[in-house]
């Protein structure tokens, strides 16, 4: 089976952000398989920081079975309509780049953005191929929860065409079974959704490296550790862990590292630098393949969204990727994924904006390393029994067999 994928912010392990599709895409060619993805040239954590998009476009097979299609040009953009041309610029590239490839059997459509998966609704409708469509997140209404989209009418025309996109997708796709309830009470029969969850690949992290030498590449010697990775947005709400970063003040061991990127970051830097946050610190974004480095050589990893039904909802990539590392998640997100957290005792749950929670979690953590340590153990074991991407895979297997073209059987 041939399977396009048309996915913006695709990223290969070797490049930051999240790394779900390659993943998938892998073991869906171990199965006999191949994927062409047609993609761009900006990546996932950069896409909203403002920076320039390199302009050439590129096609190469990065692995075997696997073939990028790159649509350059374009711009990402620190503000709204910025990044609204870039969603549209890529729109339009990536459904000209799905047009051009070849013997499709099925098209894969993401979301977000609606956008990116409108092309390639309108490239399986040319190609009178199936279209599936996979939920990652829900919007417009994701993004009116935390008041980055309030016009009234961009809001309708986006609510029409989700609507659109779900009567008309052969499948949907959700990486959370968080997102089941919302897109039922949207009209989506039940039987219709599957999920495929998000989850990690296990082997990429050493539950049993002590990162001594990443310690000391990153002058951390001496230092209680606790990570946040991952974008620096609205979403993300990063000013609670600034404002407990303020609170341990009295606590000099700890060092709170952000390591990644995205429109908030230049205006974390500056707040941290106007308030004296010594004990804060900031890193660029990384490739997932060394991320799992920097993951030993911390003691705890914090993952935080704004206060939202909304956010309640999702299944953060970088949990998982700190559970596999076994290390505690100092948590402040509801719903599903606390679940999970709760399910594995692999950390320690707060409220979304509760930054005293925070602090206080992070204190308990440090003063209790053996407890501590119980917990990263407890996530490991959680992640390989219910949350390995290899297995994760084989269940978007058996949807996209079921609903392939009947050419491809």
């Amino acid at each position: 089976m041939h399977i396009l994928l048309i996915h913006r912010a695709f990223a290969q392990s070797n490049q930051p952000g999240g790394t779900r599709h390659i993943e998938l895409s892998r073991a869906l060619v171990s199965k006999g398989h191949r994927i062409t993805v047609v993609t761009s040239t900006v990546s996932y954590l950069q896409a909203d920081s403002g920076r320039a998009i390199p302009a050439p476009s590129s096609r190469e097979t990065i692995e075997p079975g696997i073939e990028v299609i790159r649509c350059g040009g374009g711009t990402s953009g620190g503000t709204f309509f910025s990044r609204l041309g870039g969603m549209f610029g890529f729109m339009f590239r990536g459904f000209a780049a799905g047009l051009s490839v070849r013997n499709v059997d099925l098209v894969w459509a993401t979301s977000p953005t609606l956008f990116q998966a409108l092309a390639a609704f309108l490239v399986g409708l040319l190609k009178h191929r199936p279209v599936i469509l996979e939920i990652r997140d829900i919007w417009p209404d994701a993004l009116e929860d935390i008041g980055a989209l309030r016009n009234p009418l961009a809001i309708a025309v986006s609510r029409a065409l989700a609507q659109v996109l779900y009567k008309n997708a052969k499948v949907i796709i959700i990486n959370s079974p968080g997102f089941r309830a919302h897109l039922i009470a949207c009209g989506v029969p039940a039987a219709k959704i599957h999920l495929v969850a998000n989850g990690v690949d296990i082997d990429m992290f050493d539950p049993n490296s002590d990162g001594s030498d990443m310690r000391t590449q990153l002058d951390w010697q001496g230092k209680y550790v606790v990570l946040y990775s991952g974008a620096h947005g609205m979403a993300n709400d990063l000013d609670t862990l600034l404002d407990a970063a303020r609170g341990l003040k009295d606590f000099p061991e700890a060092r709170i590292v952000l390591l990644g990127d995205g429109p908030e970051k230049a205006r974390l830097i500056a707040r941290a630098q106007a308030e004296g946050l010594d004990n804060v610190q900031f890193l660029d974004a990384v490739p997932k393949n060394e991320m799992a480095q920097i993951l030993t050589a911390t003691d705890c990893c914090v993952a935080h969204l704004k206060p939202s039904a909304m956010q309640a909802m999702v299944y953060p990539n970088k949990v998982f990727d700190y559970m596999a590392a076994a290390r505690p998640t100092v948590l402040g997100i509801g719903g599903v994924i606390r679940e999970v957290i709760e399910q594995a005792q692999g950390g320690l749950c707060t409220e979304p904006g509760d930054a005293e929670g925070m602090a206080a979690a992070i204190r308990r953590l440090a003063r209790s390393p053996a407890e501590a340590k119980a917990m990263g153990r407890r996530a490991r074991t959680h992640v390989e029994t219910h949350f390995q991407r290899q297995v994760i895979a084989e269940s978007l297997l058996r949807v996209l067999q079921e609903f392939a073209s009947p050419r491809s059987r």
